[in-house]
């Protein structure tokens, strides 16, 4: 065999070859060929298997990776399933997969590659070269090794097994790239290091060993201020969050700092010549995709041009076209090979020209800038200045910005080089014949040759020879459209059991298929119609109202009240959009569009849905379901309360609960869906069911998580009612704003809310403004010292209440006239409030409601100094909250204990407590953050941290001055008896 056939077997084998990966999307290779590898879960197997190394895999310990502990009851048999799949994927390199003792394994090697393998492979040839003393090839071998990873590991892989993989292997790479970042300063390239330190310590701010680099490279750089201020900021960082102190490196880099130790100046290393002169540059181009076809002429021209780059003056090269037509993809291979001619790096940006927000260019050069090494301190302000500072940093060196998706030559102008031996390639949809000097490209669709090319590289060669004219008939069908034709040819390799005939047939019917393929911005939706002009006429209606939904998703329940089919009906068709792959499978039972396929969907809708009351029917329906389901909850969660008599009534069954716990389990799983449907109903004639929602989920304000979210909706629906004229719905938005207000401490705007909705109770004759408002305006004045006023408010709710014959209800306001009791000094009476109330609750075997009850009398009985009693109930009224998710009353409660151990002597117990209420993040604003910093001050100072103390204090006093709280004059008299040194 003479030399020409070893190179002719060595290529075919490497075409031949396959490559899995993991450290990215899921997928593998036939040489270039991708392979389809089928669903989530099947590829969730794959990667179970190819991350053992070969070890075999029992099927129990494969159905817990893949589904935990909520298998499918036919779990097995799905694995079978699976596992035939991905064998018949593989081909000839099926026996990859073998069965062995009840289990799999898959056995790669040295004709089947995995990413992982070959990262591990490229650190270890890192590590030694860099204990060789060859820095500059150990840089470079890592930096090939963090090239294997593609994104986030095992990117929509389901399962717990592969959740732990992601945060091992982005561990790993956190531990390559400071590894990598340890050799950069070694070569003396610690002023390109900084942007990138910057960008890691931000994104990651508890990592010391990242802070530790960036000092000194920031002091290598001669910013030694900037140094010292990031171990002040680490400092402070490491007490706040983990009560730590940094680690003695770091503790001794700053004195070394302080010292101008001359050990820390960068070091030449001479017996590396080649390493002081490896000076990192910015490499920003995005990958290439592997499966790039045709277009060698523009190729050809446009590598000419960026060559004459090399001459005296800066090439400019502007690529145009319709949107889809692959733009990107060239001007980013282009790129690529012409990267070895632009040695000092390759600049990209995305401008979003497309777009509603294209990037601005002063932005623009702000990231530039970092990219070349300018300090954010050293970054002028103002477009021109950034551009002339752009373009003194180019001048004698040669780069390469790659502008992409431009809107006009005037958002380009600024970015350009400006000098000779710099190059620009630019994309956009216009044709730019207001850049001056540019060559421009009128990229058009593919040749009939380039797009069958190209869907045989993305079907497989053997699919596509065996039936060529139909495989041409599907190509003409996308009008020779890049991205056309990568979408039918995946929906093609994605279905098995599909011939290149039958895509061709379902594309031939002209009514079924794209109208026209438009240039501009309608390309990207004329993709989508490819897809939608071939459901059948329930699908398409499906689809339409699906996207007139505004949640994140939508679980299948819900989507049948929508689409007023059953829900088996409705899952049928919900699972036939998912295999169009217009829909998408967020988990069991629930289901997300990609956000372009929603806003394309709901233009379909508002399209073909006509009259506008058959979208106005739709979106009622789902209200009605939600609202339905919702009085179940509220009813589960709080037992004999009338306030869910007054609700609705819905025309929708709804959801019924086996549970409190399975009630609860749906309403914070649909926390964000029920938010979007009452907003989106803000805007239409949904207003009266909107309100009994947001009424009917208030527990939803209650557990701090959602706080938020429902209160922008309560705002929407308050001002839509005030705008109809709808006295009803506007007092019971306005009733559950003051709610949240008062949660989060802001008792003014609170206080607004409940006179407006006892002034629109009172006009609409609404029961639940007319009880609600008086026993909120009596909190609110509780927690503003107006003691005598609350209780005149909460004297009126509680006769409300009892004339509602609403009991649980009632008890709550005995609990909360208890507190004001308490405030006033009248423990005994506060006691038996205290205790009314819980009698109430226990009638009406109301657990959740329990703890609030419980939380008043432990306080009650704390401040008659029955301190043991006290808490025991307070205990108990923590645990229920944190049984039912009420993390903000847990905070609370948290508080309230460490008041108790206060009060008893015990400032240790009290300290932990008020760091427990403050790590649960969601004690109600920032008003209530305050009250606990005082707590925690308190207990501080009787433990002798006095620096502390004072800190606490000082940021609690700081938040009551800006509140204009009257709580601020007690902690400034504290503030007198803390030393402040």
């Amino acid at each position: 065999m003479g030399a020409g056939d070893h190179t002719r077997v060595g290529t075919e084998h490497q075409e031949h070859q396959l490559r899995f990966t993991v450290l990215g999307p899921v997928r593998a290779w036939r040489g270039e060929q991708p392979i389809g590898m089928g669903s989530p879960q099947q590829k969730a197997l794959l990667a179970a298997l190819l991350l053992r190394g070969g070890r075999t895999a029992t099927a129990e310990e494969l159905i817990d990776a893949i589904w935990g502990e909520e298998p499918p009851e036919q779990a097995k048999a799905a694995l079978r399933t699976y596992a035939s799949r991905i064998r018949k994927a593989l081909g000839a390199d099926a026996e990859l997969l073998v069965s062995e003792s009840g289990g799999y394994a898959i056995r790669t090697g040295p004709e089947a590659t995995l990413d992982v393998e070959s990262a591990h492979e490229l650190a270890l040839r890192a590590e030694k070269a860099a204990s060789g003393g060859d820095r500059a090839q150990a840089r470079e071998l890592y930096g090939a090794a963090l090239a294997q990873w593609e994104g986030e590991p095992l990117a929509h892989i389901p399962g717990p097994y592969a959740e732990h993989q992601r945060v091992r292997l982005e561990e790993w790479r956190l531990g390559l790239l400071e590894l990598r970042l340890d050799l950069d300063l070694q070569v003396g390239c610690h002023a390109e290091a900084v942007s990138e330190l910057t960008a890691l310590t931000a994104a990651h701010p508890l990592r010391e060993r990242l802070r530790e680099l960036l000092m000194l490279a920031l002091y290598r750089s001669g910013r030694q201020a900037e140094a010292l201020a990031v171990y002040a900021d680490t400092r402070r960082l490491l007490a706040d969050e983990l009560g730590v102190d940094p680690r003695p490196e770091l503790s001794e880099l700053q004195q070394r700092i302080l010292e101008a130790d001359d050990e820390l100046a960068y070091q030449s290393d001479t017996r590396s010549p080649s390493a002081a002169a490896t000076v990192t540059r910015p490499a920003q181009l995005p990958a290439t995709v592997a499966d790039f076809t045709g277009r060698a002429s523009f190729v050809a021209e446009l590598g000419d041009q960026l060559a004459q780059a090399e001459g005296t003056v800066m090439a400019v090269s502007a690529v145009a076209g319709i949107g889809g037509v692959g733009k990107t993809t060239l001007a980013i291979h282009v790129a690529h090979a012409a990267a070895d001619r632009f040695p000092d790096g390759q600049l990209y940006v995305d401008l979003q020209g497309a777009g509603a927000s294209p990037a601005d260019p002063e932005a623009v050069l702000g990231s530039f800038l970092r990219a070349l090494g300018v300090a954010d301190s050293d970054i002028p302000s103002g477009l021109q200045d950034r551009a002339a500072l752009f373009r003194s940093l180019l001048a004698g060196r040669r780069v390469l910005a790659l502008l992409d998706n431009a809107r006009d030559a005037a958002q380009v102008r600024p970015l350009l080089p400006g000098t000779a031996g710099c190059a620009a390639l630019v994309t956009s949809r216009v044709r730019m014949v207001d850049l001056a000097g540019a060559h421009l490209v009128d990229l058009d669709v593919m040749s009939p040759e380039e797009a069958i090319a190209l869907f045989t590289r993305i079907v497989g060669e053997e699919r596509v020879l065996s039936e060529r004219e139909a495989a041409m008939d599907v190509v003409a069908a996308c009008g020779f459209l890049p991205l056309a034709i990568r979408i039918a040819a995946a929906r093609l390799s994605s279905r098995r059991t599909w011939t290149v005939s039958v895509l061709a047939a379902k594309l031939g019917d002209e009514r079924r298929r794209l109208d026209e393929l438009q240039a501009g911005d309608q390309a990207v939706a004329a993709t989508f119609e490819l897809g939608y002009g071939q459901l059948d006429a329930e699908q398409a209606r499906a689809f339409r109202l699906l996207g007139l939904t505004e949640g994140p998703d939508i679980s299948l329940d819900a989507a049948a009240a929508l689409l007023d089919r059953t829900p088996e009906d409705a899952e049928d068709l919900l699972e036939s959009l998912v295999d169009t792959s217009l829909l998408e499978s967020a988990a069991p039972r629930r289901y997300r569009f990609h956000d372009l396929v929603r806003l394309f969907a709901r233009a379909c809708a508002e399209r073909e849905e006509q009259p506008p009351q058959v979208r106005e029917d739709a979106l009622a329906r789902l209200l009605d379901f939600y609202l339905a389901t919702a009085r179940h909850v509220f009813a589960a969660d709080h037992p004999g309360d009338r306030t869910v008599d007054h609700l609705g009534p819905p025309t929708h069954s709804g959801l019924k609960f086996a549970g409190q716990d399975a009630a609860l389990e749906w309403l914070f799983s649909e926390g964000e869906c029920l938010m979007a449907s009452i907003e989106q109903a803000a805007g239409g004639r949904l207003l009266g069911p909107a309100a009994d929602l947001l009424v009917a989920t208030k527990d939803l304000a209650d557990s701090g998580i959602h706080s938020l979210r429902y209160e922008r909706a309560a705002a929407a629906l308050r001002d839509a009612a005030g705008t109809a004229g709808d006295a009803r719905s506007g007092a019971r938005a306005c009733i559950m704003l003051t709610h949240v207000n008062a949660l989060g401490g802001n008792f003014r705007r609170a206080e607004e809310e409940a006179v407006r909705a006892e002034e629109l109770g009172r006009k609409a004759d609404d029961p639940v403004a007319n009880s609600y408002a008086p026993n909120d305006l009596g909190i609110i004045k509780t927690y503003l010292g107006q003691y005598s006023a609350a209780e005149g408010h909460l004297e009126q709710a509680i006769a409300a209440f009892r004339a509602d014959r609403n009991r649980p209800s009632e008890a709550s306001a005995l609990c909360n006239l208890s507190r004001v009791h308490i405030a006033l000094g009248l423990h005994e009476s506060a006691i038996d409030l205290a205790v009314q109330g819980m009698r109430i609750y226990e009638e009406m075997d109301s657990t959740l409601r329990m703890a609030n009850a419980r939380y008043t009398l432990g306080c009650a009985l704390s401040h008659a100094g029955r301190i043991s009693e006290g808490l025991q109930h307070l205990m108990e009224a923590r645990r229920i909250f944190h049984d039912s998710r009420q993390s903000l009353w847990e905070g609370v409660t948290h508080y309230r204990i460490a008041e108790a151990y206060l009060l008893s002597g015990d400032a240790a117990q009290a300290a932990g407590h008020a760091e427990q209420a403050i790590a649960l993040r969601v004690i109600g604003g920032e008003w209530r953050r305050a009250t606990v910093l005082v707590v925690l001050g308190k207990a501080l100072f009787e433990l002798g941290q006095s620096r502390r103390a004072r800190a606490c204090l000082e940021e609690a006093s700081a938040v009551f001055e800006a509140l204009d709280s009257p709580e601020g004059a007690e902690v400034r008299e504290l503030l007198d008896l803390v030393p402040d040194r």
